[in-house]
């Protein structure tokens, strides 16, 4: 049983900057992938952004290439979102989650049912 979870999220003007983070403690369950998601109101999940343990590689959906950064600190028991030039369609829950070892391919789908522990969330709202 694992615990995460996450924080940092605001609300912020349209091209603002926000950094999420997701404390990830509890058992020694061997999770290898750490991902972030969001969900906005009346939108199915969404996979943004996840990071390798093994050697930190990171993806991106395309909606956030290029905005949006992961990285992991502490330890690697942080995992951060760095979010810039933030538009409104970027408002959302923000979930961060973890999953044991998948192929490479299989991480850049961003596919939610992969993941096994999820944090509780937190609110980004991005308005003018």
């Amino acid at each position: 049983q694992l615990q995460l979870v996450e924080s940092g999220g605001d609300l912020v003007q349209p091209g603002g900057s926000l950094r999420l983070s997701c404390d990830i403690s509890g058992s020694a369950w061997p999770y290898y992938v750490v991902g972030w998601f969001r969900q906005a109101p009346g939108k199915e999940r969404e996979g943004v952004s996840c990071i390798s343990t093994e050697d930190d590689s990171t993806y991106y959906a395309d909606s956030v290439k290029g905005r949006f950064t992961i990285s992991r600190d502490n330890g690697g028991n942080t995992v951060n979102l760095r979010m810039n030039s933030l538009k409104p369609g970027d408002t959302a829950i923000y979930y961060c989650a973890v999953a044991p070892p998948i192929p490479v391919s299989t991480m850049k789908t961003l596919i939610p049912e992969l993941f096994s522990f999820w944090g509780q969330g937190t609110q980004v709202t991005v308005s003018s």
